[in-house]
């Protein structure tokens, strides 16, 4: 979204692509998953992302069964790391909703969570294209940044938690 804005697009360009992008993710993510689940598909060259995406969904679930649809909604609609809508679909999965009351759920969430963000990035982009014409650009690579040594800690701290286990 950030790199929408930052290139001049509007919220009626950058909102319905993000929101197409998500649902296409958990449309067929979910059903992947499911499926690889229950033995019903092997995906031999996802195995490696559906395990991932399991060991994340599965590290969260405890939480989010506590609060049920609530504690799902949150979890989905709050940018932390490894949550979102395809994480969310799958822990959904894991407590035993229903399919279409999971991806109703994970999807308002995810609807809600561009809306707000949408409203948040573009006025970060217009206020910093009034300090400079380059400052969008540069908001877009802190966030990238931020990304980055995100991914960077988590794995760290995930090999130094295997070292301890060993």
């Amino acid at each position: 979204m950030a790199y929408g804005y930052a290139h001049g697009y509007s919220h009626a360009q950058v909102v319905p692509f993000n929101v197409l992008v998500e649902t296409i993710q958990v449309m067929v993510v979910y059903p992947l998953f499911v499926l690889s689940t229950r033995q019903l598909i092997q995906l031999h060259a996802l195995k490696p992302f559906i395990t991932r995406i399991q060991h994340a969904a599965e590290s969260q679930r405890g939480w989010v069964r506590h609060f049920g649809i609530a504690g799902l909604f949150v979890f989905v609609f709050v940018p932390f790391w490894m949550t979102g809508p395809v994480v969310g679909a799958i822990i959904g999965f894991l407590i035993g909703l229903r399919p279409l009351v999971n991806i109703v759920v994970v999807l308002v969430s995810t609807y809600v969570a561009i809306g707000i963000w949408a409203l948040l990035l573009n006025e970060l982009s217009d206020w910093a294209a009034t300090v400079n014409e380059f400052a969008p650009y540069a908001l877009v690579l802190a966030i990238v940044l931020i990304v980055v040594v995100m991914s960077l800690l988590h794995r760290r701290h995930n090999r130094s938690g295997v070292n301890k286990q060993t």
